[in-house]
């Protein structure tokens, strides 16, 4: 039986159909992960709100519980919106969560043992987190320090003065009415924490997205040595981003003690892994993957979402905490393939 061999003409014909066929295959794999990398986290985030209003519909989809989401969610938004500055330009602040702590139990101690006004114990503690967002800063931005190490380094130093403060003994006698109505108060229907988040929102993206400075940051974040050789002063602006993440991180522990009308030890670190995967889902919503005010407060009501979700469904509290480690990652990975593309 004879067979036909292919011609040339043949042979290259079949050549530049696999060609276009690769070339077809690779440009939809790299639609796919642009997709993806735009709008995979907004996408998921509407696909969880969709799912649990599908499993509970006359309980998660309805005001109340939204209202009751953003309250809890106030306290996490502050520190979140505090660490997106530091983020912006590549530096990590572990200390946040020891601060929220130690914000909020030197206020009450003040206010309950030494009878001093809720303002001024208040005001007493912002500025000791200045002092400690200053010596962060001073250490990673003049020395030359790892952020990661310093902060952790001052996390630990942070818990020890809280404990010496408060004997790691809760506190909750002689509190004032006025600062429990901080915590726990509404203006216009709506808490008093939303409002103050809300506040510390929009300065923050008015100083990072609408600013001189902040477009320093980012520049900063981009390329640090490129940012110094033109004339930024890098060290300054990294030293203001640990001040800021510091008194963020007083300012929430504040009203997370006026809200619990008490102090309490180990109050801060569990808004620790929150916070960061808040942080890092906002850059994954954002198509440069860059951090960004915006981008956290939705990443913070995300986080929400998946919590009160979850617990909606009476699942177990590991569930709930295995749940936000994945998002973390989730989030790390969208926000590099973010970057990556950009």
């Amino acid at each position: 039986m004879s067979t036909v061999e292919p011609t040339p003409a043949d042979r290259g014909l079949a050549g530049e159909t696999r060609a276009v066929a690769v070339e077809g295959a690779a440009r939809m794999s790299r639609a796919a992960l642009d997709f993806l990398a735009r709008y995979g986290a907004i996408l998921a985030f509407v696909i969880t709100v969709a799912v649990f209003s599908a499993l509970k519909p006359d309980a998660f989809p309805t005001t109340q519980n939204w209202k009751d989401m953003l309250t809890q969610a106030s306290i996490l938004a502050i520190v979140s919106f505090g660490l997106t500055v530091p983020m912006v330009m590549n530096d990590f602040d572990l200390s946040f969560g020891a601060m929220i702590g130690l914000g909020g139990s030197m206020t009450v101690v003040l206010l309950s043992e030494h009878g001093i006004a809720w303002p001024l114990a208040a005001l007493a503690a912002v500025g000791v987190a200045v002092g400690f967002g200053l010596l962060n800063g001073i250490l990673v931005a003049y020395v030359g320090a790892s952020s990661f190490i310093i902060t952790l380094a001052a996390a630990n130093v942070i818990a020890g003065v809280e404990i010496y403060l408060t004997d790691s003994q809760t506190i909750f006698q002689n509190i004032s009415a006025s600062f429990i109505e901080l915590g726990q108060g509404e203006f216009l229907g709506v808490r008093y924490l939303i409002w103050i988040a809300l506040g510390v929102a929009i300065v923050l993206w008015l100083l990072l997205s609408q600013s001189e400075v902040g477009r320093y940051m980012h520049a900063i974040g981009g390329n640090m040595e490129a940012a110094r050789l033109t004339g930024i002063r890098v060290r300054e602006l990294r030293l203001l981003g640990f001040v800021v993440a510091a008194v963020c991180g007083a300012i929430a522990g504040i009203l997370l003690h006026a809200q619990a009308a008490s102090s309490y030890p180990n109050s801060g670190p569990p808004f620790l892994l929150d916070a960061f995967a808040a942080v890092f889902l906002g850059s994954a919503m954002a198509r440069d993957g860059r951090f960004n005010i915006p981008g956290t407060l939705v990443g913070v009501v995300f986080l929400q979402v998946i919590t009160v979700g979850l617990i909606q469904q009476n699942l177990d509290a590991w569930v709930v905490e295995i749940a936000t480690g994945a998002v973390l990652v989730f989030a790390i990975l969208l926000s590099r393939l973010g970057r990556a593309r950009s």
